[in-house]
């Protein structure tokens, strides 16, 4: 499984376990094991470089059970539908868990004429306010 152009997962460091899934289907639903469980060691795949795995454990560590991601499908009717949707949100993950942090912001000052278009408008208003009071001045 390629996971963007940082790494790519062999079938093999994948583990599945299929189950009963529950929703439409009828009697057939009662025979097929058409939930998917697919799990993926994180910790110690050999296939994500040292960096991109810290920084994969980091993202995900509220996802992770010693060290294990797993991911469960059952929104098709087959087996196979779910398969491709695990593997499909797998992928998603690690590359969005993989992807750098964004750049820091560089903080700005507001413009002179930002300034002074803040100070005008609150002196025009200032002015409204005052002209409304019952005293006037002439």
């Amino acid at each position: 499984m390629v996971i963007g152009s940082r790494f790519t997962i062999p079938g093999a460091e994948l583990s599945e376990r299929f189950s009963r899934s529950s929703g439409p289907g009828g009697q057939g639903v009662n025979t097929t094991d058409s939930r998917v469980e697919l799990s993926f060691d994180v910790a110690s795949s050999p296939s994500i470089p040292e960096h991109l795995r810290d920084r994969v454990l980091a993202a995900l560590e509220n996802r992770l059970v010693e060290g294990v991601l797993t991911i469960a499908a059952s929104e098709h009717r087959s087996q196979l539908q779910n398969r491709e949707a695990a593997r499909g949100r797998l992928a998603n993950l690690l590359r969005d868990a993989s992807a750098p942090p964004p750049a820091k912001r560089r903080p700005t000052k507001p413009s002179r004429g930002s300034k002074e278009r803040r100070l005008a408008s609150k002196k025009r208003r200032s002015d409204v306010k005052r002209g409304r009071s019952g005293r006037f001045d002439d």
